[in-house]
C-alpha cells in the first residue's frame, strides 16, 4: 500500500501507534538478546516464585473485588432505602486513593501504637499481636479494596438495565430468591463482571506502588530492583516479557469468553423497580456499606486529615511541597495534552474509515494498557540509549513515557465523540467552502470539545498519580507527589507523606463526578 493511497491522517496515525509501540518493541528486541542459559537462570531462581506470587495475588483480589463490589451494587440496584444516592458515591471514592497510599496508610495504623493496632490490642488484649500485613493477605487487603469500585461499577450498571421477565418466570417455576440469585442474575451479570474484574486484575498485574510498600515480590517489583539495584536491563527485559506475556494472555481470554456470553434483551421489556426496603433491611444494607465504606475511604481520609492536620501545625507544609505539587501538576499537564493531541490522529482516522485497518490502528494504541510503568520506563531508557541519548534524563522521556501509558485512555474518549458527529456536518463545511484545516478547525474540534476535555482529565489524572515510570524516569531533583509518598513512607515520615496523599485524593474528586455523571446518564 503507497502512502498516497494513506493519506496524511493515515501515515500520522500510523506514525503514533509506532510511538506508543517503542517501549514494547525495546523490550522484545532486549529480551531476545537473552541467551538460553540466561533464560533457565531466570527459570530456576525467579520465574516459578514470580508467576505463583503475582498469579495468585490476581486471584485472590479478583475474589475480594467480587465479594465487595457485586454486594455494594446488589443492594444499592435493587434496593429504595434513605441515602442510596450518597451510598452510590461512596463506593466510587475510594478510586480517588492510589493503592501505594492505601498500602502506607495500612501498615501505619496496624501498628502498635496505630489506630487499628490501638483497638486490636483492646479487643484481643495488649499481649496478642497486631496482623501482619507484609505478605499475600495484606497485599490482598490493599488492592481488594482500592479496587472493588471497577466491578461496583459495571455490576451496577447492568443490574439497573436488567429486565425482570427471567426472574417472574423463574418464580412461577418455583424458584426461591437464591436460586433465582444463582441461576439467573448471575449468569446474566456475568459479562458486567468479568469486565470489572479485568480492569481490577490488569491494575494488580501493572501495581508497583503497593506491593513494593508491603514487599511482596511481585513481577512489577522485581523488575523495578533489576533494573535500579543490578542495573542489570536485559534480565529486567526477560521479566518484563513475560509480564507483558501474561497480561496479553488474560486480556485474549477475558475477552474470549465475555464473547460468548452476550445476552439480549426487548427494547419493551419491563424494567426492574427498586425495591422499599423495611427498617431492619436498611440497617443491615448499611451495616454492610458502612463496613465497606469505613475500611475503604473513611480511615484513609481521617488518617490523611490528622497527619495533615499535624504537619500543618509544625510549619512541615514549605515551599518545598509546593515544589513537588508544582511538578505534579506541570508533568500531568504536559502528559495529557500530549496524549490528547496525539490520540486524535488515531480516533479521527477510526471514525471517518471505519475499516478493518483503522479498527487495527485503534487497537494497536492501547498497547499502554498491557505495559506496566516499570516495563515502559524499561522500553523507553533503551530506545533513548540506542538512539537518542541526549534525552536521557530529561524530562522528555518521562512526557514520553506517560504518554504511551495513557494513550489509550485519551483515544478512546474522543473516538466515542467522533463516533457521534454526523459527517453530513463535516460536509456542509466543505460545502461552504471550507479547506480541510479550516473545516478542521472551525467545524470538528468545536464539536468534539468535550469529549477531548473528557480525555484531557482522565489522563491528566492518572498521570498525576502515576509512580512507577516517574520514579524511574524524572529528572534528578525533579520530584512529585507520588515520588515523594514513596520516599517519605520509606523512611516513616507521616506527617510528610500524609499531606501529598491528602493533596492527591483531592485532585482525583473532579473524574470521580465526570464517572457519576456519566453512569448516572446511562
Amino acid at each position: 500500500m503507497t502512502n498516497k493511497k494513506l493519506g496524511p491522517l493515515a501515515i500520522t496515525a500510523i506514525a503514533v501507534v509506532f510511538l506508543a509501540a517503542i517501549p514494547l518493541l525495546f523490550v522484545i528486541y532486549n529480551s531476545l538478546q537473552l541467551d538460553a542459559s540466561q533464560w533457565a537462570g531466570l527459570w530456576s531462581k525467579r520465574l516459578p516464585e514470580l508467576l505463583w506470587n503475582t498469579l495468585a495475588l490476581a486471584l485472590l483480589v479478583a475474589i475480594g473485588c467480587f465479594i465487595l463490589g457485586v454486594s455494594a451494587a446488589w443492594w444499592i440496584a435493587r434496593y429504595e432505602f434513605p441515602g442510596r444516592e450518597i451510598a452510590a458515591w461512596l463506593m466510587i471514592l475510594p478510586l480517588t486513593i492510589p493503592t501505594y497510599v492505601f498500602a502506607h496508610i495500612y501498615t501505619s495504623i496496624l501498628e502498635d501504637d496505630g489506630w487499628l493496632g490501638r483497638f486490636w490490642h483492646f479487643i484481643m488484649g495488649a499481649n496478642t499481636a497486631t496482623p501482619d500485613i507484609y505478605n499475600i493477605g495484606g497485599a490482598t487487603l490493599v488492592l481488594s479494596l482500592a479496587g472493588f469500585s471497577y466491578v461496583f461499577l459495571m455490576a451496577r450498571s447492568a443490574l439497573s438495565h436488567s429486565t425482570r421477565t427471567l426472574e417472574e418466570a423463574a418464580r412461577i417455576q418455583g424458584a426461591n430468591k437464591l436460586q433465582v440469585f444463582f441461576q439467573i442474575n448471575l449468569p446474566l451479570l456475568r459479562p458486567a463482571i468479568a469486565a470489572g474484574l479485568a480492569v481490577a486484575v490488569l491494575h494488580v498485574l501493572s501495581d508497583f506502588g503497593a506491593v513494593s510498600m508491603l514487599q511482596y515480590q511481585t513481577f512489577t517489583l522485581s523488575i523495578y530492583l533489576q533494573m535500579s539495584g543490578r542495573f542489570d536491563y536485559q534480565g529486567a527485559a526477560g521479566l518484563s516479557m513475560v509480564l507483558v506475556l501474561l497480561s496479553l494472555t488474560f486480556l485474549v481470554t477475558e475477552r474470549f469468553f465475555r464473547a460468548q456470553q452476550r445476552y439480549y434483551s426487548a427494547r419493551q421489556a419491563r424494567r426492574h423497580i427498586p425495591q422499599k426496603t423495611s427498617t431492619t433491611v436498611t440497617v443491615l444494607i448499611w451495616f454492610w456499606l458502612g463496613l465497606i465504606t469505613l475500611f475503604a475511604f473513611i480511615l484513609p481520609l481521617a488518617w490523611m486529615l490528622h497527619w495533615s492536620l499535624d504537619a500543618w501545625l509544625q510549619d512541615a507544609i514549605d515551599r518545598e511541597f509546593w515544589t513537588y505539587t508544582t511538578n505534579s501538576i506541570t508533568v500531568a499537564i504536559l502528559a495529557a495534552t500530549a496524549a490528547v493531541i496525539c490520540a486524535f490522529p488515531i480516533a479521527f482516522y477510526n471514525a471517518r474509515k471505519r475499516s478493518m485497518g483503522s479498527s487495527l490502528i485503534l487497537q494497536l494504541s492501547s498497547v499502554g494498557f498491557v505495559l506496566p510503568g516499570p516495563v515502559i520506563a524499561l522500553g523507553i531508557i533503551s530506545f533513548i540509549l540506542a538512539q537518542l541519548p541526549v534525552l536521557y534524563g530529561g524530562m522528555t522521556a518521562l512526557i514520553l513515557a506517560l504518554v504511551v501509558r495513557f494513550l489509550p485512555l485519551a483515544v478512546q474518549s474522543q473516538d466515542a465523540t467522533l463516533q457521534q458527529l454526523t459527517p453530513s456536518i463535516e460536509q456542509a463545511g466543505r460545502n461552504l467552502g471550507a479547506g480541510p484545516l479550516e473545516n478542521l478547525w472551525l467545524v470538528i474540534l468545536p464539536m468534539i470539545r468535550s469529549g477531548m476535555a473528557t480525555a484531557w482529565v482522565l489522563v491528566f489524572i492518572d498521570a498525576l498519580k502515576e509512580l512507577p515510570a516517574t520514579l524511574i524516569l524524572r529528572p534528578t531533583g525533579f520530584d512529585t507527589l507520588p515520588v515523594r509518598i514513596w520516599i517519605e513512607a520509606s523512611e516513616e515520615m507521616l506527617e510528610l507523606a500524609a499531606p501529598a496523599a491528602l493533596m492527591l485524593v483531592v485532585g482525583t474528586l473532579p473524574i470521580i463526578w465526570v464517572l457519576m455523571k456519566n453512569n448516572q446518564k446511562t
